[in-house]
């Protein structure tokens, strides 16, 4: 596609701009096949504002001509043509920004406007800016990711003699969300494990996500199973059971939906594992919003920080209606039930919802966090989510085509890995000396996952990935933000590091809103964003007083 087919007014003079934090700047705008430029040609300003522009998720625009009579038109409205009028764009970023356009001349206006809804929402993942992205400082040939099934299996050689690296799946066939390989049972072998994966919604059968050194339990994770109103059986998915617990005299399956969700999937296809075929397995259901619930949760919230008119009681009531924290709340829970299984009790523990592409990575992601010192450093972090996220299939593509503004109508939109980061920010809101990377990197990685320079977040799996060559033909953000120089900006320097289990509070007393994030925007947030950086140099510069 050529981009230059959908701009047809490049540039424009004399617009104004009005965005957050910053006074009213007069410039000139350029529009380009993946960026807004807004250059301020004030006196003694060389200030530019870059937006990408899959960054945005809406826009709104308005013309007034000079009578001063003010309409709003919809995308389609086209055919009004006023005399020396003029239009403003309001810009409604996926980051929540919101932005202000004037421009002089409604046709420029209105040129403007279709070329931002046009290249906002394209569909050809190949023509979206990482594959053009190409920084002086990064090569295509640099390493990508920080993590792989054969990596990590190489790491935990305390498996090894119960475990195997498995290629079954190698040309994406038997699980088109599973990476070419996984680690499995060393009794279970490959022709079982198609069995087991047409057993699995989605052919995600079981696959080891973590081996707890401290007692030998693992964590597996997977998709339901496709028991029907029938209650059909696999013995090699039930043999497959046995082989993880090993002789043991139990293990936990924690399903992600309530017991009434589970006995209500057997009638379209899917189900449980039931009592008197997995006899050594004891199942908890912890129900966990998804989907849509999860995104209109969200546009509540927005929404809500967003209302400048607000008083006391209007916010409070307007934030418990949003149920934001109450995810927050629920997530955290059942990420300490978890971990409390395997850390605790000592028992291995499988974990699945419906797909197995969602809350499943989101609280086996968070228990590996409280549990292992290694997944709190910067490096381990990012590990982590390369491994239980971008490798494990978690559908990005999808799931983040759109944020809180969008008039689009929802499908299958939902913000699970902001509410990730908003749970591991409570965690080290909670324990500031316990995770080695700082707010300030949590803030970086939801502002990329739905708009990036880089492919890390490109596609819904692996099979995607590779076939346009994602790894080929864009940059890792992982590794970038493991450079010396972003290592510092996002580094904490009250680090300590801890090698006990870290047990995030959730009483609704310890949980709070994700101010950095949520109302990032604003004036307060700002102030404190400054004071938190001040603090921030004056202990680097200490840590550095006192090693002299």
């Amino acid at each position: 596609m050529e981009f230059s087919e959908h701009i047809k007014t490049a540039n424009v003079e004399d617009v104004v701009l009005r965005q957050p934090l910053h006074p009213p700047s007069r410039g000139t705008l350029c529009i380009t096949g993946h960026h807004l430029l807004f250059s301020d040609r004030e006196e003694g300003s060389s200030r530019q504002v870059l937006l990408l522009l899959r960054n945005i998720d809406a826009i709104e625009k308005s013309v007034e001509n000079l009578l001063g009579y003010s309409s709003l038109f919809s995308s389609a409205g086209r055919s009004e043509r006023i005399s020396g009028s003029s239009g403003t764009i309001t810009i409604k970023c996926k980051d929540l920004r919101v932005l202000q356009l004037d421009i002089p001349g409604m046709e420029q206006c209105l040129n403007i406007a279709r070329s931002i809804e046009t290249l906002s929402c394209l569909d050809s993942v190949s023509e979206m800016y990482p594959f053009f992205y190409r920084p002086s400082d990064l090569s295509l040939q640099d390493q990508w990711g920080l993590s792989s099934p054969e990596k990590h299996y190489t790491q935990m050689k305390e498996v090894q003699n119960r475990w195997r690296l498995s290629t079954v799946n190698r040309d994406y066939t038997v699980c088109p969300s599973y990476p070419a390989a996984v680690i499995v049972p060393m009794d279970v072998d490959d022709e079982a494990l198609k069995k087991v994966a047409k057993f699995r919604q989605g052919g995600r059968f079981p696959v080891l996500c973590y081996y707890h050194r401290k007692n030998g339990m693992v964590i597996v994770r997977s998709s339901q199973p496709l028991t029907g109103a029938n209650r059909k059986r696999c013995r090699e998915d039930e043999h497959f059971f046995q082989a993880v617990i090993d002789g043991s005299d139990k293990g936990y399956i924690i399903d992600t939906r309530s017991s009434q969700q589970a006995q209500q999937a057997r009638m379209t296809g899917g189900g449980f594992e039931s009592k008197s075929c997995y006899n050594h397995w004891k199942r908890l259901h912890r129900q966990m919003e998804r989907g849509k619930a999860l995104q209109e949760s969200l546009i509540k919230l927005v929404e809500a920080c967003g209302d400048e008119a607000n008083n006391m009681d209007r916010w409070l009531s307007k934030l418990e209606n949003s149920k934001w924290l109450s995810h927050v709340q629920t997530a955290l829970s059942t990420a300490g039930l978890l971990a409390e299984c395997v850390e605790r009790d000592g028992h291995s523990v499988l974990v699945h919802g419906s797909e197995g592409t969602d809350s499943t990575l989101l609280i086996s992601t968070l228990a590996q966090l409280i549990m292992d010192p290694s997944c709190r450093t910067l490096e381990g972090f990012l590990a982590l989510l390369d491994r239980e996220w971008v490798q494990a299939g978690h559908p990005f593509q999808q799931r983040c085509a759109h944020s809180a503004y969008s008039h689009a109508r929802l499908q299958q939109e939902s913000p699970v890995f902001l509410l990730l980061l908003d749970c591991v920010w409570q965690v080290w809101h909670q324990f500031p000396l316990a995770l080695e990377f700082s707010e300030a990197l949590l803030l970086r990685l939801a502002t990329e996952v739905y708009a990036s320079d880089y492919g890390t977040f490109l596609c819904n799996n692996e099979r995607e990935r590779c076939a346009l060559g994602v790894k080929e033909k864009t940059h890792c953000l992982f590794q970038a933000l493991l450079r010396s120089r972003e290592r510092e900006l996002y580094s904490n320097p009250l680090y300590e590091p801890t090698e006990l289990a870290i047990w995030p509070s959730v009483h609704p007393q310890s949980l709070q809103l994700w101010r950095g994030f949520f109302l990032r925007w604003t004036q307060q947030a700002r102030h404190l964003e400054e004071a938190q950086e001040e603090i921030r140099n004056m202990i680097i510069e200490w840590g550095k007083l006192a090693l002299s």
